[in-house]
């Protein structure tokens, strides 16, 4: 056995010797078992698809053969290998994490659930490595049914059933998608498939899309069907949530490349058009309601909705620039998109693990109830900050490249001849350049009310720091956040490798120019460019780093000799150095020679601030309900409080937001769906007469087409 079978066999017998000794061992013991385990596992499992993704064929794998399908092989491409290093990234410290959240309370969780934790994780990884429809669906249904085994492991099972039967739903039209591709290739293998795949008609390219778009797109959490989320997220215990919404959330967009670069080759602008649309909605309603909501977990759950929504956004431009004939363009757009999803993986599990943390602490997830929290949870409090400054896209955090990568790749329609299109991109972009702005103001909110200012409740007063391990978890993700950010132009060509295959083009000679002088491709730059940058500084250090360069840009013509160009690794260094330099002179100029004194603090005139008066979530978020009132459309109800019949003592005003799909998807549904039933019903209580006239009808109905047929 060669060192990659060895690898992959290692990570399925690690996690499957913890299944069985959290069956087996006492419950204490089993607890610590799910974060050895899953940590171990997931560690090896990171070093085995770093070993493909750096190497030039995929890893194949046969299995056995099935009569009737065919046979059975794992096949690791570089996209796979990339999937998989995102999940090995995320479930690392999520393990250490729900590990340490069970062991506070194990009496709330059944023994099942770590040994279902674990489970999930291999068959994530299933999925990820499947090479057939068969082998791809079964892992699937079963990564679907654990996923609803966390999600009710909280006791509340509503959110879970509606979560698994929309799921359902999805899987369906995967079913059918991947079932017209195997039947116009005539085999089940996905390599057999992808062969075939340029050869589909206009018609079935449509088909195809539509089906396998919306069907990936609800795990996703694209519109119109990702109302489930925000519902299964808000119920799922603590210790789970990080794994799902940083790891199986990404199942869902892997199913959408997948399909619509490796397996069908699409050929027709407008169902790029129909990816960048879907997307940049997604964003800005996700964004939108986690701005006005008031429940730390909920905020971050139509968070990963918005986050979903750029990447498919930027998805949606790659295929645009593909089908048109721009590869360059369609490679940049692809590895913005990919470089999105592994930032969203890293600072959105920080951000769960941090928002179950102050839920542990205090008992609540109220944004309205908190405050003051830094003073008592300060390494949390950190975390958390970094964690909102990646995902609100501030430099130097990993966020801030991705977001800057896709508004520049959509900037590249310039080069598109088609005017729609340009239309289309122009739409995009001003939604996803709101969707920014809106981020920040979420961030800024949902930092400041929960860490800042004082404490609002007795809760908030009593809470204390987590464990040490939680904080080990946090710290890991926090620093990997600031090193997604500070080496781009190492990031950029890892993913490259996932993105050259599918599109044909590299995105890495086009976006990190190799100024330093240990890459022979620098001689194809012309001198005039190399020269002009070296005097600003893109040289620096090209003895020391091992890397092309540090600066991303994007070479044009003689006209325009850059496009664009960023550097967040000289960014890092300077306000380093500004930070540092501000500090000392601080110091010397003014702390050096001078006491500090304390004094009371001056609140308006008044004696005393009480929390009451201090600034609300619900207050900070209310510009934002002002001006979007059209979209969110609450509704309202009055109490009124009367003394006998003409003196009123109070009003109260109550308003509640609808959710926009659930307004125009989900209660349209579920309203002909009842009517239906009514109908239905009637049917069912009549006389005996009436039913031998249904048989009657029915048969003559089966005659009459038999007869025209």
């Amino acid at each position: 056995m060669d060192n990659l079978n060895l690898l992959f066999a290692s990570v399925f017998i690690i996690y499957f010797i913890g299944i069985v000794a959290i069956l087996v061992l006492p419950k204490k013991m089993s607890v610590a078992m799910l974060g050895l385990s899953g940590a171990t596992g997931s560690l090896v499992l990171f070093i085995f698809a770093a070993f493909v993704l750096f190497r030039s064929n995929p890893y194949l794998l046969s299995l056995w053969e099935i009569r009737g399908i065919g046979k059975l092989s794992i096949t690791v491409d570089h996209l796979s290998a990339f999937f998989l290093l995102v999940t090995a990234i995320a479930a690392m410290p999520a393990s250490v994490f729900a590990s340490t959240r069970i062991s506070k309370n194990p009496q709330n969780y059944n023994t099942f659930i770590p040994a279902i934790y674990l489970s999930l994780l291999v068959s994530i990884i299933l999925v990820l490595v499947a090479s057939n429809v068969f082998f791809f669906l079964l892992s699937w249904e079963v990564m679907s049914i654990f996923i609803y085994f966390l999600v009710n492991s909280g006791k509340k099972e509503h959110p879970g059933y509606v979560m698994l039967a929309i799921g359902e739903a999805g899987t369906l039209a995967i079913l059918v998608a991947l079932v017209l591709l195997a039947q116009n290739a005539g085999t089940l293998s996905f390599a057999g498939i992808g062969a075939n795949g340029s050869h589909l008609s206009a018609r079935l390219q449509w088909v195809v899309f539509l089906l396998s778009f919306f069907g990936f797109g609800i795990k996703g959490g694209l519109i119109p069907f990702n109302f489930w989320m925000p519902r299964a997220y808000s119920v799922t215990p603590s210790a789970f949530i990080p794994i799902i919404a940083g790891v199986t959330l990404n199942l869902g967009l892997y199913g959408i490349i997948r399909v619509n670069t490796n397996l069908q080759f699409i050929s027709q602008t407008g169902i790029g058009v129909v990816i960048l649309i879907t997307g940049a909605i997604t964003a800005i309603i996700g964004i939108l309601y986690a701005t006005i909501e008031d429940d730390f977990k909920t905020v971050l759950a139509h968070s990963s909705i918005e986050n979903a929504g750029i990447i498919t956004t930027a998805f949606g431009a790659s295929i645009i620039f593909l089908s048109s004939g721009y590869k360059t363009a369609a490679a940049m757009a692809l590895v913005a998109a990919l470089y999105h999803l592994l930032n969203h993986s890293v600072f959105k599990t920080l951000l769960f693990m941090g928002s179950g943390a102050i839920e542990d602490a205090t008992g609540s997830r109220s944004l309205n109830q908190m405050g003051g929290l830094l003073k008592k949870m300060p390494w949390t409090g950190l975390f958390v900050l970094i964690g909102a400054l990646s995902i609100s896209a501030m430099p130097p955090f990993n966020g801030f490249v991705s977001e800057w990568l896709i508004l520049e790749s959509l900037l590249r329609s310039v080069e598109l001849s088609s005017l729609g299109v340009k239309i289309a991109f122009i739409i995009a972009g001003a939604l996803l350049a709101l969707t920014a702005g809106l981020a920040v103001t979420c961030f800024i909110r949902a930092f400041g009310m929960s860490f800042l200012g004082m404490s609002r409740t007795k809760p908030m007063q009593k809470a204390k720091e987590v464990t040490k391990s939680t904080m080990a978890s946090m710290a890991f993700l926090a620093l990997t956040c600031l090193a997604l950010g500070v080496l781009p132009t190492f990031i950029i060509p890892t993913i490259n490798k996932s993105v050259e295959p599918l599109v044909g083009k590299s995105a890495t000679v086009a976006l990190v120019p190799p100024f330093f002088t240990n890459h022979n491709s620098k001689d194809k730059l012309p001198q005039k460019f190399v020269s002009a940058f070296h005097d600003i500084g893109a040289g620096v250090a090209e003895d020391l780093v091992p890397a092309r360069g540090l600066v991303v840009m994007h070479r044009g013509g003689k006209a325009n000799p850059v496009i664009f160009a960023m550097s967040t690794s000289y960014m890092f260094v300077m306000m380093a150095f500004l930070l540092g330099l501000s500090a000392v002179l601080v110091w010397v100029f003014v702390k050096r020679k001078r006491k500090v004194v304390y004094l009371p603090r001056w609140d308006g005139g008044i004696k005393e601030l009480f929390p009451e008066m201090t600034y609300t979530a619900t207050g900070f978020a209310q510009p934002v309900r002002v001006i979007f009132d059209t979209i969110l459309h609450p509704e309202v109800t009055n109490q009124h409080e009367s003394v006998a019949e003409h003196f009123r003592v109070t009003i109260r005003r109550k308003k509640e937001e609808v959710h926009l799909m659930d307004r125009f998807v989900l209660y349209p549904v579920i309203n002909f769906t009842q009517k239906l039933s009514k109908i239905l019903a009637k049917m069912h209580n009549g006389r005996l007469n009436t039913y031998a006239g249904y048989a009657l009808l029915s048969i003559l109905v089966a005659l009459i087409i038999a007869l025209a047929g």
